[in-house]
């Protein structure tokens, strides 16, 4: 995870068509959503910490290059993980005067300018073209409301954050109805508040509620008096976090579970059995609800010795209605499944994916539309009816949730041709490799 250019190599890709049920093992890289958390923390703690097994990939490089630019310390130390080394970071007195390139990482472009604000000096951020279509009012309007100077000519990227050495803090009010990266930025950021900080979402929804649940075991973790005041179906929520140490922690990541949902899904359009290795005992990652998802589409699950096995008879997918909204990313596998099953599948709540790596619900509706599929746009959703599919181009929007969406339509419609399978770099760069590996068995 060593300083890089955050630009990727696009690249064809045909989605290989399943001969046979599968049987296969699989180990996946680590988590996306807590490598960047333990990053991010590591670099804001009292000491020095070790991450074992953490992401590579282009999000986590991003997240690792711009707390570099902010002054931490991260190098790469061997370890026993299969995707490469581990990670020790020494945290340094944060830097202004730098320049962050967001690329298109929501997380890095939601988490890093609050971390910036603690530091004396100015910082600029920008992004790949479609970075500055993603919603960011809120974190401008945010550190505005914590008396932070920031230079915006629209409420999105490019943005100046000018940190005047810290943050009072107190009490902030925000609208994470778009993203609840909103919420997770200024909670990980704030036992540095001098006041610590008192935050209160006022909205009409609050997408992904699982992900602040994350964020604040991981303060927890790290020794932060952190937790929830209220919430509420209106779409009212609150958490407080005092301020206080950071502690330094060896942490092993857990294996990414959303990226393990097209592996997962498999089994369901082609039957088998797939064996998912490190799956954990306890976790706040959205992907554990991969195995009651699955089994609206008849897929059994079960856990045994760390490992998630889950199994389907195949032939005819049957169709489901799915309330999404605390697990948007996981949407896209679930909308590609009923781009190939024998029923109609909708799924409601995710509304928010639209603001995504790009129009997800869009994205989707196009690309199975053009393979003659039946697939309608709803306010908050998608609807997928039943209709004969043929091969085609399927856009990827860089955006690596859309990229391996095709993977599982690709097992029953053959000739689906991805027109950039390197957009999986952002969290999965071995996503084609490991995608063969499970169709022949191998693992």
């Amino acid at each position: 995870m060593s300083q890089a250019d955050h630009s990727h190599t696009a690249r064809r890709w045909t989605a290989p068509t399943a001969t046979a049920r599968l049987d296969a093992r699989v180990q996946l890289p680590g988590s996306k959503s807590l490598t960047n958390r333990a990053l991010l923390l590591a670099a804001l703690a009292d000491g020095p910490s070790t991450l074992h097994r953490p992401l590579r990939s282009r999000d986590a490089t991003i997240m690792a290059d711009g707390l570099r630019a902010l002054g931490a310390v991260i190098r790469e130390v061997s370890g026993d993980g299969a995707f490469g080394p581990d990670l020790a970071i020494v945290p340094q007195p944060i830097a202004g005067g730098g320049h962050i390139d967001c690329g298109l990482a929501g997380t890095a472009m939601r988490f890093l300018p609050v971390v910036a604000a603690l530091g004396d000096g100015p910082v600029s951020f920008d992004g790949d073209p479609h970075a500055r279509k993603r919603p960011m009012e809120q974190t401008i309007a945010a550190l505005r409301g914590l008396g932070v100077r920031v230079d915006a000519d629209e409420p999105r990227l490019p943005f100046t954050v000018h940190g005047a050495g810290g943050i009072v803090g107190g009490e902030l009010e925000i609208d994470a109805s778009a993203s609840s990266q909103f919420v997770s930025a200024l909670l990980l950021a704030a036992p540095r508040f001098e006041r610590g900080l008192t935050l209160r979402h006022r909205g009409e929804r609050l997408p992904s509620m699982p992900h602040i649940e994350m964020t604040l075991a991981a303060l927890r973790q790290r020794g932060v008096e952190a937790g929830p005041l209220e919430t509420g179906a209106s779409g009212a929520a609150a958490w407080r976090v005092e301020p206080g140490a950071i502690a330094a922690l060896d942490e092993q990541i857990e294996p990414d579970l959303s990226n393990a949902a097209p592996f997962l899904a498999a089994v369901v359009a082609v039957g088998g059995r797939v064996v998912l290795d490190g799956w954990p005992a306890q976790t706040t990652q959205v992907g554990a609800m991969l195995p009651e998802l699955l089994a609206a589409f008849g897929a059994s699950s079960s856990v045994a010795d760390g490992s998630l096995t889950v199994e389907a008879v195949g032939g005819a997918i049957p169709g489901a209605t799915l309330d999404m909204h605390a697990a948007g990313e996981l949407s896209p596998t679930i909308i590609a499944l009923g781009a190939i099953a024998s029923a109609p599948v909708e799924v409601t709540g995710i509304g928010h994916i639209r603001g995504h790596e790009t129009d997800r619900i869009q994205a989707l509706v196009d690309n199975i539309a053009a393979l003659g599929g039946r697939a309608t746009s709803l306010p908050d959703g998608i609807r997928v009816e039943p209709a004969p599919l043929t091969g085609g181009e399927w856009g990827a929007y860089d955006d690596h949730r859309i990229a391996t969406a095709a993977a599982v339509v690709g097992l029953r419609v053959p000739g689906i041709e991805v027109d950039d399978i390197g957009a999986t770099a952002k969290t999965i760069p071995e996503f084609p490799e490991l995608w063969a590996a499970m169709l022949d068995g191998r693992g």
